[in-house]
């Protein structure tokens, strides 16, 4: 039974969009002028109306259910309880204390607040493509994967041109993050507001305006996305490591 138990993250990282997705239960939830079924541009044909704020909220709900689950997951994992424990560097895991490193995980400006800004300004003020506005179709897995696998492609490009364009461009960006030579799961987003810019939020609004998903797809990629970047930070190797 303990193996099998990580992998219950997975949809438990995505559960309200799958709550709220099943037999289209966000119509019994909302009120129907609070979402458009249609996709929507309001960007050039506003009309003075901004978006409703609903799905943007929504999806940052989903994220935070998905860090909690993250979090909770990880300090059960890391007890042992879940099986045998092995660190992912040879030296082993680097001791801390759990509740400071999550504190200040939890307080990050580059992950958080600027992630946030980043979502709350493109949703409201209409940057999104028009499907991104719709609520209709359900999660589109295929745009799931698309989104996760473009995303990835593009901070791998992003990384490695931080690394080797200009050591001026490395020292602004990525280095204060690769302090941490034996990171732990609470430092994924502990780096500078140059890197988070770069290899984040750039990468989110290319991926944006090539996979034309709809409201749930994306609240699905990006609960998925955020917690998959804490999760590959972590010190323990991961019962599904192997696949990634």
């Amino acid at each position: 039974m303990s193996s099998v138990l990580p992998y219950l993250l997975w949809p438990a990282i995505i559960s309200l969009p799958l709550a709220l997705t099943h037999n289209d239960n966000y119509k019994l939830v909302f009120p129907a002028d609070w979402y458009d079924l249609a996709p929507r541009d309001f960007w050039n044909d506003n009309k003075g109306i901004y978006p409703s704020p609903c799905g943007l909220t929504l999806g940052i709900i989903a994220v935070i259910i998905g860090q909690i689950c993250v979090l909770t997951f990880f300090c059960s994992y890391k007890k042992g309880s879940m099986g045998k424990l092995l660190t992912v560097e040879k030296d082993g895991a680097p001791a801390y204390d759990l509740k400071k490193s999550m504190i200040h995980h939890l307080s990050q400006p580059e992950g958080f607040v600027m992630l946030g800004g980043y979502l709350i300004a493109t949703w409201m003020f209409g940057l999104m493509p028009a499907s991104y506005y719709s609520f209709s179709g359900g999660i589109n897995w295929l745009h799931v994967a698309m989104q996760l696998l473009l995303v990835d492609a593009l901070q791998y490009g992003m990384h490695k041109l931080e690394h080797d364009l200009d050591p001026r461009l490395y020292i602004w960006s990525h280095k204060p993050h690769h302090r941490y030579t034996n990171p732990k799961l609470f430092d994924a987003f502990d780096g500078s507001v140059g890197d988070t810019f770069l290899m984040i939020l750039i990468p989110l609004l290319i991926t944006a305006n090539l996979v034309h998903a709809n409201v749930w797809s994306y609240m699905t990629f990006g609960s998925l996305y955020a917690n998959w970047l804490c999760l590959i930070h972590s010190e323990f190797v991961l019962p599904w490591d192997g696949v990634f």
